[in-house]
């Protein structure tokens, strides 16, 4: 059984590359293990809902492989850092 890619633990910031890990249920599931960028980065009060800090945080995307913007914005709790090519 391989690891679940984990969030990071800070809000992600302008620039920074992300990948979209979405469950097989969700209904934007079409986007999961897209890479993209942060273009924008959104807060709301999310947060003072369910307690957790980084639940404030959505962000949106352009994808990596095609300069596409997506429409969507994601939850932090939805994007997983992409490790830098060596």
């Amino acid at each position: 059984m391989s690891d679940i890619p984990q969030p990071a633990t800070r809000p992600y910031s302008q620039g920074e590359r992300v990948q979209i890990y979405l469950g097989p249920d969700d209904p934007d599931e079409r986007y999961h293990n897209t890479r993209c960028e942060v273009t924008d980065i959104h807060t709301d009060d999310l947060d003072s809902d369910t307690g957790r800090e980084l639940d404030a945080y959505s962000y949106s995307l352009r994808v990596l492989e095609t300069d596409e913007t997506l429409t969507l914005t994601f939850r932090h709790h939805d994007l997983v850092p992409v490790e830098v090519d060596k």
